[in-house]
């Protein structure tokens, strides 16, 4: 009985001592929750998607290509963008009648909504028809006749959407209804219709629409007969107008040199000779535009609303914007009325083995969906691609070293750490110049006499742009050797190619004459060891520029010891850009450093910067330099209304040399573009001038699922460790706790 009665009291005990012993058992159970909780998610994770995926379930596996912006584009209407993130969007939706061949180099054009390229007939001052080959200033008129395509359908939108009895559903919109939209999604109804050639000349009218403000309308006033008077009717008509937010309906307006021939055929006369105005064709301004979109979009409620054409583009391009958030991301949808258009089948020699050309036939585009996504700063954006969550990247100066390495002959290859990750790198040469000039009207550094041309040569020699290449832009750019850069109708690669007064030609590569050599000019100028031998002071020259931060300062000091090289003392006079632009204007400016970008693809494009017409003072040109050589003016003149051709490309060798010997720059350097991509993500070709690239690109969905999982695997260990350390603390104590409440009890 004792042992019975025993077993009775420590079992049961007073109801004090019971209600300690439940607490204590409820309390053990919440410290293993946590634990418990973990293991679960643990096991989760490994059936699902990785826990760091920043997007969507729903969006596994999807054809999706995922991107970035930095700062949301300003103007999404084609009659007023012109910086690259707009083009990034607007080119993608809208299409002009021409387009860049997207794999052949050099740079050209073929049609995209045209039938073909466009026939040009030059006419005399009377409009009679002159040979292809008739003298320039015979040329009154040059007249562009296009065709169309058929069949090329507008995106949905409700701008198109009509009600049973045909007129249209969202053009006179009540408040009622106004009040239920706040995106462009909400609308109920999308229409579509046919492209015509009123669309292309509606918008040539909106270039000199009083409201737009078009960049190029000035330019194009010059060229396209009758936009100028045009312009000033329509300017003048609206200013009558009461009240100016109502719509502004241009279609009544006719322009002299616009002609619709018919509902595919359109005719444009210039004024005199311009071959470039076929490069024009291809950009976004000489997109088409419906004038359902401009009526539309008028409505005060829906400006309101910020739904505008400049928010929300109307094309018939590859895609459609679906979702235009700035402070988050921007949405661009495959536009389901998209023409048929095929993968290219040509391209350079190397293309095949480089894989370029595995969906040639193929219907465009590939990719269903694009996200851009907002993302200020580079490293986040770096981390996720490493990750496998952007499919392609730049690479920024602090990314650099761990991305890209320089072989024994300086030839740029991936890390390691990018070649595990089966990433490629893409470099192309870009057209683009950065340059130091010389201001010609000056009196110590201009002048093309032979003493002053000798002065500027040595100069030219001793700013070692290769030594500035690698240290201030990791290797990203290659010495100019003249005025164009790769891929532009002229340029010459190797020994034919080199600036001879700079260079020589050693070991199959350009090898930069020694400082001794640039000495040697120098005293033949008049300024041996750097003094002026009439005066026998030291020659002193100044450096005006703009680059006055903390991060420039190593930069301007570089340049001051390029030239104590020669013995020449350089001082920097900084000012901000508006100072330096009337410096410039005024030819107060010694010396300087500017830099272009071609809008187009053509010679005439970079040696109009150096044409004497185009001076910066007095005219208010592009030639900062001021320069004037009556030869080399001469030969332009000749060069930039032909076409290419033998004679042409022989006139720009010319050119070339006179320029080189006369160095009214010094040529500087062309950036070499870098960009990294994963290997699902294909037929990513550097294409410079091609806007609309994103029709080409290809996603390999499965590929990337499965490279994602596998770089972002979690790491279990730690938390598995610590549960466990948890536990093994719990334990000890539980069971110290469990012999005190029975010692209790007894």
């Amino acid at each position: 009985m004792a042992i019975r009665q025993e077993s009775v009291h420590r079992f049961s005990g007073p109801a004090s001592s019971g209600r300690e012993l439940f607490f204590a058992r409820r309390s053990f159970i919440h410290l293993f929750r946590p634990a418990a909780v973990l293991l679960l998610t643990f096991l989760l994770a490994a059936c699902g998607s990785p826990l760091n995926n920043p997007y969507p379930a729903g969006d596994k596996g999807r054809n999706i290509l995922y991107t970035s912006f930095t700062e949301r584009p300003k103007h999404l209407d084609p009659a007023r963008a012109y910086s690259s993130n707009e083009y990034e969007i607007i080119a993608q939706i809208y299409e002009p009648l021409l387009q860049y061949a997207y794999l052949k180099r050099p740079y050209q054009l073929e049609p995209l909504t045209a039938e073909a390229l466009p026939i040009v007939t030059y006419l005399d001052k009377d409009l009679r028809p002159l040979p292809d080959n008739a003298p320039e200033e015979r040329i009154a008129y040059s007249e562009y006749d296009i065709r169309l395509r058929p069949n090329i359908l507008f995106q949905p939108h409700p701008a198109f959407a009509k009600n049973g009895d045909g007129h249209y559903r969202y053009h006179a919109m009540t408040e009622d209804e106004l009040s239920e939209i706040r995106t462009i999604a909400d609308f109920a109804e999308t229409g579509a219709r046919a492209l015509t050639a009123e669309d292309y000349a509606y918008q040539i009218k909106r270039l000199v629409h009083p409201q737009l403000h078009s960049p190029i309308a000035e330019m194009m006033k010059g060229y396209i007969v009758g936009l100028k008077e045009t312009g000033e009717r329509m300017a003048k008509d609206f200013e009558a107008r009461s009240d100016k937010s109502e719509f502004f309906d241009i279609r009544g307006y006719a322009v002299e040199g616009v002609e619709i021939a018919d509902a595919h055929r359109l005719k444009l006369r210039l004024h005199g000779k311009y071959p470039q105005f076929r490069f024009w064709l291809a950009m976004p301004f000489f997109a088409p535009m419906p004038w359902e979109a401009d009526a539309f979009y008028a409505q005060r409620g829906l400006i309101e609303k910020n739904i505008t054409l400049d928010w929300y583009p109307v094309g018939t391009g590859a895609y459609m914007l679906a979702e235009n958030n700035p402070n988050r991301r921007m949405v661009l949808l495959k536009n389901p009325n998209y023409h048929d258009e095929f993968y290219p089948a040509e391209g350079e020699p190397e293309d095949a083995a480089k894989g370029y050309l595995k969906d040639a036939g193929q219907k465009l585009p590939f990719i269903e969906k694009v996200v851009f996504t907002l993302e200020k700063e580079t490293i986040p954006y770096w981390n996720k691609f490493l990750q496998g969550y952007y499919d392609a990247s730049g690479i920024a100066s602090d990314n650099f070293d761990q991305a890209v390495q320089f072989t024994g002959q300086n030839d740029a290859e991936l890390t390691p750490e990018m070649k595990a990750k089966d990433i490629h790198l893409e470099t192309a040469i870009t057209t683009t110049i950065f340059y130091m000039g010389f201001n010609m009207l000056d009196a110590t550094v201009g002048g093309l006499d032979e003493a002053k041309s000798k002065l500027r040569q040595a100069i030219n020699i001793a700013v070692d742009y290769e030594e500035f290449i690698d240290i201030f832009i990791n290797g990203r750019g290659v010495p100019a050797q003249g005025i164009l850069p790769p891929d532009i109708f002229g340029h010459v690669e190797g020994k034919d190619g080199i600036n001879p007064y700079v260079y020589d030609w050693a070991d199959g590569a350009p090898r930069r004459k020694n400082i001794d050599a640039a000495k040697k000019l120098l005293a033949e100028a008049g300024y041996p060891n750097g003094v002026d031998a009439k005066t026998g002071r030291p020659l002193v020259l100044y450096l005006d520029t703009v680059a006055r931060g903390p991060d420039d300062k190593s930069i301007l000091n570089w340049y001051r010891k390029q030239f104590a090289k020669l013995g020449i003392q350089l001082v920097l006079r900084t000012t901000d850009y508006n100072q330096f632009q009337q410096k410039m204007l005024n030819g107060n400016a010694q010396i300087f450093m500017w830099g272009w970008n071609a809008d187009y693809p053509d010679p005439e494009n970079f040696f109009f910067l150096v044409y004497g017409e185009n001076a910066k003072v007095g005219k208010g040109g592009e030639n900062a330099a001021n320069y004037k050589n009556p030869e080399f003016d001469r030969l332009f003149e000749r060069m930039r209304n032909m076409d290419d051709g033998e004679e042409r490309f022989r006139i720009i060798q010319a050119m070339q040399e006179i320029l080189r010997h006369d160095s009214p720059w010094l040529f500087g350097y062309h950036p070499k573009a870098f960009s990294l991509h994963h290997d699902w993500f294909r037929n990513l070709k550097p294409n410079l001038m091609a806007n609309n690239g994103l029709k080409y690109r290809r996603i390999e969905a499965e590929q990337r699922e499965l490279k994602r999982a596998e770089w972002n695997r979690p790491i279990y260990w730690p938390l598995a460790a610590g549960s466990g350390l948890l536990v093994a603390a719990i334990v000890p104590a539980y069971s110290t706790y469990r012999r005190r409440m029975r010692s209790t009890a007894l």
